[in-house]
C-alpha cells in the first residue's frame, strides 16, 4: 500500500535509533507523527519486543497496522515510497559503502554507546534517572526510581550481547576516541560523510552521537574535549530540513578522499573482524564469538541480528554491476573490508 502521511511512529530519546529516524522524516520532508513508547501504547497501537526501537506503523495488505521496526530497510522503503531529497547516493558503488558505513554505525558505534552508558557509575546514574521520565515526566519519584533500576539491570545484563566485557572494554574505547578523530579530520573539508549533502550512513553516525557525544555524560565530555567540531555536527543532524541539496554534492567512486578512506580503515580494523567471527559463531553454533581486535581478544555472546547484516551486505556487492564491484574494490583496497565481500 501507499505510505501513509503523516508516517507514525513511536520512540525514546534515549534510542540511537529513534533520533536517527526522526533526522531522516525532518530531512526528506516527510510528515511524521511521533509518539512516545507510553503513548502507543495507550492507543493500542501494535506492541513489539523492544519498544526503544523506533517502531512505524504501516499498513500491510489489509490496512490494518503493522509494527516495524529495523531502520535500514525502513529507510530503502521510504525511498520506494517517498521521492526527492534522497539520502541514497546515485553512484552504485558509493551507495554500497554508503551502505557499508551505516551498518557501521549501527552495529559497531552501538557497542560504545551501549558500554558507555551502562560500564561507569556517572552514565548508568543519568540513565537510571532520565531513561524512565522520556515514558512520561509526571511519574512518582518512587516509580521513576524502581524503573531505573529496572531498566539498569536490563540493559547491564544485556552488555554480553554488545560485547562490552573487562576483555573487550580497551579495544571498544580505543577505537571510539579513533573514531572521532577520523571523522573530526573529514569533517574539516567535508560536511556529510557522503560529501556535501547527507547519505544514509550519516544518520546511523548521528543517532550514536546523540547519546554518546550529548547525553552520556563519560563518552560527551571525552567528544567535548577532543573533538568539539563531532559534537557540532551531531547537534546540527538533528534538522537539516533547510538543506537543499543538489545532486553534484554527493562524492563519487572517483572523488572517495583520503579522509574516507582512513575512516574505512577503521571499519576493516574493528568492526570487519567482529562481524565475521560472529557469524562464524553462528555457523557453527558456538557458544561464544572469539576473534582478536588490532591484536588484542574479542569474545562476545553470538548476535544473530549482525549475521543478517553481513548478509545483507554481501548480497548488495553481489547485485553491482561489474564496473561498480570494481570501483568498491579499489575504494575498500587495503582498508581492511576486503574480507566482508569476499566472504
Amino acid at each position: 500500500m501507499a505510505l501513509p502521511t503523516p508516517v507514525s511512529l513511536s520512540g525514546a530519546p534515549g534510542s540511537p535509533y529513534t533520533r536517527k529516524m526522526l533526522a531522516v522524516l525532518r530531512y526528506r520532508h516527510i510528515p511524521y507523527r511521533f509518539m512516545t513508547t507510553a503513548t502507543a501504547r495507550a492507543r493500542g497501537m501494535p506492541q513489539v519486543k523492544v519498544p526503544l526501537l523506533p517502531t512505524f506503523y504501516f499498513p500491510d495488505a489489509t490496512g490494518a497496522f503493522e509494527a516495524v521496526t529495523d531502520s535500514s530497510p525502513i529507510i530503502r522503503r521510504l525511498e520506494r515510497e517517498w521521492p526527492g531529497r534522497s539520502i541514497i547516493p546515485p553512484d552504485p558503488a558509493v551507495a554500497f559503502i554508503d551502505m557499508l558505513l551505516e551498518d557501521y554505525g549501527d552495529e559497531w558505534l552501538t557497542k560504545a554507546m551501549f558500554h558507555y552508558r551502562w560500564a561507569y557509575p556517572a552514565d548508568i546514574k543519568r540513565g537510571g534517572d532520565v531513561l524512565p521520565l522520556w515514558r512520561g515526566v509526571s511519574r512518582p519519584d518512587a516509580k521513576v526510581a524502581e524503573q531505573g533500576k529496572a531498566i539498569a539491570d536490563r540493559q547491564i545484563s544485556r552488555l554480553r550481547f554488545v560485547g562490552s566485557n573487562p576483555t573487550t572494554a580497551p579495544v571498544i574505547e580505543q577505537s571510539f576516541v579513533r573514531f572521532l578523530d577520523l571523522l573530526n579530520n573529514h569533517l574539516r573539508t567535508h560536511p556529510y560523510l557522503m560529501g556535501k549533502r547527507p547519505g544514509s550512513s550519516d544518520f546511523a553516525v548521528h543517532g550514536q552521537l546523540t547519546q554518546l557525544a550529548q547525553f552520556d555524560p563519560t563518552p560527551m565530555a571525552l567528544t567535548l574535549e577532543r573533538t568539539p567540531r563531532v559534537y557540532a555536527w551531531s547537534t546540527l543532524m538533528e534538522d537539516l530540513s533547510g538543506d537543499e541539496p543538489n545532486e553534484v554534492d554527493w562524492l563519487t567512486g572517483t572523488t572517495i578522499p583520503t579522509t574516507l578512506k582512513d575512516i574505512l580503515k577503521e571499519v576493516g580494523r574493528t568492526y570487519v573482524p567482529v562481524m565475521l567471527a560472529n557469524v562464524r559463531a553462528l555457523t557453527t553454533n558456538a557458544q561464544q564469538v572469539e576473534t582478536m581486535v588490532d591484536g588484542k581478544a574479542w569474545v562476545q555472546a553470538p548476535f544473530p541480528y549482525q549475521g543478517k547484516c553481513v548478509r545483507w551486505l554481501e548480497e548488495a556487492y553481489a547485485s553491482l554491476d561489474a564496473p561498480s564491484r570494481t570501483t568498491v574494490d579499489k575504494i575498500l583496497n587495503g582498508a581492511g573490508c576486503e574480507a566482508l565481500i569476499a566472504a
